[in-house]
């Protein structure tokens, strides 16, 4: 197994490393360009196509390893849970809804328009045999079986909301992408304690790899942003693999663990969500974008882009831990290090806040003295 995941993860890295140089021409070119205005952070126009790199580097890494496990007897394409067709459709999904993303990468077009493809992506998914059959009853071994059209409907939702979760915390330099990758890492050890099945294992790496390939070109400084095409691609693939990395033995914490890793994106669309309703006073209002996510918060309490988006790492990060903890030791031994986490920054906040206002007003000095040197 553990050959298995090297592979995965360097093939999906190698390749998004090597494509991404390509996706910024590519980009120039069809004019995929995001231009700076009131609500965007970026101070001069940046390429967004990067997704195409995350997606190329996942397909290589998962189409090699669906090959060569195949041949292995590693994986049983064919088996009771024909994962052949529910690949299928989890890779059509994928296309429909990347190639949307990319017409509104480069052309633009409407938010509702947009909706409508996650729609279809997931309807196609949920078609192909992917769907949540059951939820546990947290810190029991009790769980909820559904099935029917109830399944079908909580499947869609769930799709749809982590891709919109992801897609909506793409504010900042490598945010979605880095978070995005912290939650692949938590969700391959909930896999791996969960004893969840090889291809989820795969997947839920080359994932990470070809994230992780992409991150140098678009963490702050970035060279390039990885656009709706490749955060709509992350949350959705997110979504599924958390559906497919559950282990039908297991009865805790069936979609418990994933709920928690992707707390952070999770609350703040619904926060969103609830923000843009009462502001705007009608349902069209979700569709309109505003500066009231987390993102923004930490910037206007005076964070640079960098602070902000380490800072969401860490949240990411703590609850990825707690997740995974809470798996493997329970809820107490959960619980007491989130209250030991949250001890230690409530000490040490205020240092790190006179720290980053002397850091400020320290650049501001040096950008004053070269503005007089420069008269002179």
């Amino acid at each position: 197994m553990w050959g298995d995941i090297a592979i995965a993860f360097l093939l999906a890295f190698i390749t998004a490393f090597v494509i991404t140089p390509h996706t910024i021409r590519l980009s120039k070119k069809v004019g995929a360009i995001d231009i700076p205005n009131d609500r965007r952070v970026n101070k001069t126009p940046m390429p967004r196509l990067g997704g195409l790199a995350v997606i190329s580097g996942f397909f290589v890494s998962v189409i090699y390893l669906i090959i060569t496990t195949s041949l292995e007897g590693k994986i049983n394409f064919f088996g009771e849970e024909n994962y052949y067709i529910k690949l299928i459709g989890f890779f059509i999904g994928i296309i429909v809804l990347g190639i949307i993303c990319y017409i509104d990468d480069v052309k633009g077009i409407p938010s509702f328009v947009k909706l409508l493809a996650q729609i279809l992506a997931a309807i196609i998914v949920v078609a192909f045999g992917i769907k949540i059959d059951d939820i546990s009853v947290p810190f029991t071994e009790g769980k909820i079986v559904i099935s029917g059209v109830f399944s079908y409907i909580l499947t869609v939702c769930w799709i749809i909301g982590i891709t919109n979760a992801i897609n909506l915390i793409d504010g900042l330099d490598g945010l979605s992408s880095g978070v995005t990758l912290i939650s692949c890492l938590s969700l391959l050890m909930v896999f791996a304690l969960n004893g969840s099945p090889l291809i989820a294992i795969v997947l839920i790496t080359a994932l990470a790899g070809a994230i992780v390939g992409f991150l140098p070109f678009n963490f702050s400084p970035a060279k390039t942003f990885i656009g709706d095409t490749g955060s709509n691609f992350m949350g959705f693939s997110l979504a599924i693999i958390s559906i497919l990395g559950v282990a039908k033995t297991y009865t805790a914490l069936v979609l418990i663990a994933p709920i928690i890793i992707l707390g952070m994106p999770i609350f703040d669309t619904l926060f969103a969500i609830f923000r843009r309703i009462i502001k705007g006073k009608s349902l069209k209002a979700v569709f309109k974008p505003d500066k009231g996510h987390l993102h923004h918060k930490l910037m206007a309490k005076g964070y640079s882009q960098k602070q902000a988006v380490l800072i969401m790492y860490g949240i990411t990060a703590i609850l990825g831990m707690f997740a995974v903890i809470l798996l493997e030791s329970g809820i107490w031994k959960a619980l007491s290090f989130a209250l030991l986490i949250i001890a230690i920054v409530a000490i040490g906040y205020r240092d790190m806040e006179k720290l980053m206002n002397d850091e400020e007003m320290s650049k501001k000095e040096n950008v004053n003295e070269e503005h007089l040197r420069k008269q002179d």
